[in-house]
């Protein structure tokens, strides 16, 4: 088939990859424009602008996919198929209607759960023990289209976010050459795929910074699903007001729920032992262990070398107000 694919981020570029190896032909790349450079830092990274243009693919980057403009481009590439996955831009009807046979998206959860732009980090935050890849054929609301293949698998327990969408994205592949296979003797009309089931379906809004703040009074395990959901990005944070009255922000970059009843008296976000190696806090009615952590703007360190630094004391309490926006 004659595809377009649309894509930004990373979790796109495994699928994209096998795209331009594959017997199809892939006529461009639709990603989003990149950002200008604020300051001395540098605009995001666009891995996919990157392969595109390593194998001298045409990259159309509009501002708006459905602008009049827009659309007139797309119908000029004629693809017969566009292949979705990690874009960033709402398709409208219009825009669909020009492929004649739309457009299949790849989403990184086992849908209708998880619709929205971050499926993978709000899997391990709800502590889900499996999730998967579906690929769907598009409709113009998001995330909704009829199912045509989901794939599943475990969530590890000490996995983080960034080793799972890397194996998602590994697993989407085989998830778009079942779905292309499906298509290729489509007649593009009749009923495809499986409808979903909108009373089950569940929301993964886009991260915001202040979700990384830690909730003392929440569970051990819960504390630890968001240390492993919220890489790399906002993070796992706390703040840390010390002896001399100066706060500092902690990032939690790796921690164990202990299953000891935390002490009598203990409230949450209190330290109730800091010695060489070890550092517990009190989290929900257990324990947490600290075992890396990174102070704001320095590198992650083991909790031994942080302490041998920063003494803590026992008693201190962890959390408070904010002292940035959200």
């Amino acid at each position: 088939m004659r595809l377009l694919m649309m894509g930004t981020g990373p979790f796109a570029v495994p699928t994209f990859q096998w795209l331009l190896e594959s017997e199809h032909e892939v006529v461009a790349l639709v990603t989003r424009p990149v950002a200008a450079p604020v300051g001395r830092r540098k605009g995001p990274a666009s891995p996919m602008r990157d392969v595109a243009e390593a194998h001298g693919m045409t990259v159309f980057d509009p501002q708006d996919v459905n602008a009049i403009e827009s659309r007139q481009r797309l119908t000029e590439l004629a693809a017969t198929l566009w292949v979705v996955c990690d874009y960033g831009q709402i398709l409208s009807a219009e825009t669909l209607g020009i492929a004649p046979k739309g457009g299949i998206n790849l989403h990184a959860s086992l849908l209708p759960e998880y619709r929205g732009a971050a499926p993978i980090n709000w899997a391990i935050l709800d502590g889900k023990r499996e999730t998967g890849v579906t690929v769907i054929h598009m409709t113009a609301k998001l995330d909704s289209g009829p199912s045509l293949v989901q794939l599943r698998t475990p969530i590890g327990d000490e996995e983080d976010a960034v080793e799972l969408e890397q194996r998602l994205a590994r697993l989407g592949v085989d998830a778009i050459g079942q779905a292309l296979s499906m298509l290729a003797s489509w007649d593009g009309s009749s009923a495809i795929g499986a409808p979903q089931d909108r009373s089950l379906a569940t929301r993964a809004p886009r991260l915001k910074k202040n979700d990384g703040r830690v909730d003392w009074s929440r569970t051990a395990e819960q504390i630890r699903n968001q240390v492993r959901a919220l890489k790399p990005w906002p993070a796992t944070f706390t703040d840390w007001l010390r002896s001399d009255g100066t706060a500092m922000r902690l990032i939690l970059d790796r921690v164990r729920v202990v299953e000891t009843d935390a002490p009598d008296g203990a409230v949450a976000g209190q330290i109730v032992h800091a010695q060489k190696d070890q550092l517990l806090v009190a989290a929900g009615c257990h324990l947490l262990s600290i075992e890396r952590i990174q102070p704001a703007g320095k590198r992650v360190m083991a909790i031994d070398e942080f302490l041998r630094g920063h003494p803590m004391q026992v008693g201190q309490i962890l959390g408070g107000e904010p002292t940035d926006e959200s």
